[in-house]
């Protein structure tokens, strides 16, 4: 094995995964208090309180949302979580032992084994194994390797993983708006417009659309009988892409000036004075438009685009459909992945 496909076997080891899933939620907690910390620092004295109530609220929120999520949309899809830590550990620990005493295993080979029944393997010995053990099918029970997926077994984690990652959109948004009646109870109404478009954003151009994009692109491949890894790969990539990172942010706008847009603003009609939005400016900064219009609701005036952070949040899309060795400890962390699209949708970001 080359060191590539030996590093995708050390992160594949199930009792890595499972650890680590164990930790994400300490992991989440801890990065939430240093995120808040860090922000009412860097906010002027006089306004530190207000700063560290907002952010507490809807960080706190939206955190305790993504830690829940899996097991949401877990009960409401009926799909499985993962094993446990203990559940894993006796897996090995039955598998290795009868391994052994079938092989009459000694030495160096036979200590590594035994330290894999409970703890991770390093690189050295996940090497020093598929060096010395010849038996693939035990190698295989040991550390599975990703299958290539079909596009049909993408769309039947489409509703796991949408409801997976709605759950902390909506935790950022409630979050969000707890927060701002809190600390702003005069104006917090006004504000949460901007909370459900960028919500609406998040989760379709960021998470919903993409997983689509990667089914549809994948069906494609099959069709054409691609079956070349680095070929499915840029495919789903496009897929991602063209339905998610544009095709989702397009929709999410739209949805948000024909649809929020009106309820949310059902008091202030589209006329053209200087009072109220011209809709032929919403895409243009707030800046032209007011100087030209003398806008009062810039808030409606930008069209939300797609940024690179944005951008890096697609990892969880390529993880999912497990195209390359080594992803599959993605899953474990998608709960912090989706608290950055909540709180966004939380303080309302697209302002």
């Amino acid at each position: 094995m080359n060191n590539i496909q030996v590093l995708g076997k050390f992160l594949d080891q199930p009792i890595l995964v499972s650890k680590f899933q164990r930790t994400v939620p300490t992991i989440l907690t801890a990065g939430a208090a240093a995120y808040t910390i860090q922000k009412v620092n860097a906010t002027p004295k006089e306004k530190r309180k207000k700063c560290a109530i907002k952010t507490g609220i809807t960080l706190g929120l939206t955190a305790a949302s993504a830690i829940a999520a899996p097991y949401i949309a877990s009960a409401i899809t009926k799909r499985p979580l993962g094993d446990s830590l203990n559940t894993v550990k006796n897996k090995n620990k039955e598998l290795i032992d009868s391994f052994v005493k079938e092989t009459n295993l000694q030495g160096t080979t036979k200590e590594i084994l035994n330290k894999g029944k409970e703890k991770i393997l390093s690189f050295k010995e996940i090497k020093r194994l598929f060096e010395d053990i010849k038996d693939k099918n035990f190698l295989e029970k040991l550390i599975p390797s990703p299958q290539n997926v079909s596009a049909k077994d993408i769309f039947s984690e489409i509703g796991y993983l949408s409801v997976y990652g709605a759950v902390p959109v909506i935790g950022g948004i409630a979050g969000g708006i707890a927060a701002d009646k809190v600390t702003d109870k005069k104006n917090w109404k006004e504000k949460i417009p901007n909370k459900i478009k960028e919500g609406s954003y998040q989760y379709l151009a960021n998470i919903f659309m993409c997983n689509v994009g990667a089914g549809i692109a994948l069906g494609i491949l099959e069709k054409l009988k691609i079956t070349s890894k680095s070929a499915r790969a840029a495919g789903m990539t496009a897929g991602i892409i063209l339905t998610g990172i544009i095709g989702g942010s397009k929709i999410a706008n739209l949805i948000g000036e024909k649809f929020i847009d009106p309820i949310c603003y059902k008091d202030k009609k589209h006329k053209n004075n200087d009072d109220i939005l011209d809709i032929n400016f919403i895409g243009k900064s707030s800046s032209e438009y007011i100087a030209k219009n003398k806008c009062k609701h810039n808030h409606k005036c930008r069209e939300r685009k797609p940024e690179v952070l944005d951008i890096g949040l697609h990892t969880d899309d390529i993880a999912t459909v497990s195209l390359l060795s080594g992803l599959k400890w993605i899953e474990p962390a998608l709960p912090i992945m989706y608290t950055l699209s909540g709180y966004r949708a939380g303080i309302g970001y697209r302002n």
